[in-house]
């Protein structure tokens, strides 16, 4: 589903962002990926996203050679991909429902079908009765639910989310991973950039550490 071949990123600034890294996570599999601050997983997440593209080596998606993927093709490939983000990103002059919507609304999708897919991603993550709200309205907690529903509003077979639970109280965070966990035994490939080793670890996923842009560390690794 996600394999990085000997991959680099190295940004105009000269800085690193990774370094000959190479994994391969299967189909259905769900795996954290954790280390210090500038440590690559943002890179590597926005690697798999297509936000960036690799300095070296190659990046394989769902059977997609990243690396030859041509600009016009990016909007596509990006729907087999939801990201979550730690600031929400949400945009607070619209309501709930169309903060979900949106990527629906793009992709061309019809009203009827909108309007299902956005209520039972709601029904997912606990927030029906809140689509007319607007995002200020909304605590940490529901704004970043509302993330997560915009994420998997298109059912892609990928999710990453970088840093989800970085502005949560730990209750909060144990419950956003609790959805997590149910969205992969449904079959959805996650990748989750984290800096709580200590929840993660409770989890009893696969656990990939980065330092200076290496994988230090994969507990889910060949031996």
């Amino acid at each position: 589903m996600i394999r990085f071949d000997n991959v680099a990123k190295r940004y105009a600034t000269g800085r690193e962002g990774l370094a000959g890294a190479s994994l391969h996570l299967a189909p259905g599999e769900m795996a954290f990926v954790t280390g210090h601050s500038g440590a690559g997983k943002s890179t590597l997440l926005k690697l798999i996203g297509l936000l960036e593209r690799a300095t070296r080596g190659q990046v394989w998606v769902n059977g997609r050679n990243l690396n030859k993927l041509r600009q016009r093709d990016v909007p596509y490939h990006r729907r087999e991909v939801g990201m979550i983000f730690q600031d929400h990103r949400l945009l607070h002059g619209r309501t709930v429902f169309d903060n979900i919507a949106l990527p629906l609304v793009v992709a061309g999708m019809g009203h009827q079908e909108i309007q299902r897919r956005v209520r039972a991603a709601l029904d997912k993550v606990d927030l029906l009765g809140k689509e007319r709200s607007h995002p200020v309205s909304l605590s940490g907690g529901e704004q970043q639910r509302v993330g997560i529903a915009r994420a998997l509003v298109s059912k892609p077979p990928v999710l990453l989310a970088d840093e989800p639970t970085g502005n949560l109280d730990p209750e909060l965070s144990r419950e956003i991973m609790e959805l997590f966990l149910q969205f992969n035994q449904v079959g959805v490939t996650m990748l989750i950039a984290t800096h709580d080793v200590a929840l993660v670890e409770r989890l009893g996923k696969r656990i990939i550490q980065l330092r200076e842009g290496r994988i230090l560390h994969d507990t889910g690794a060949p031996a």
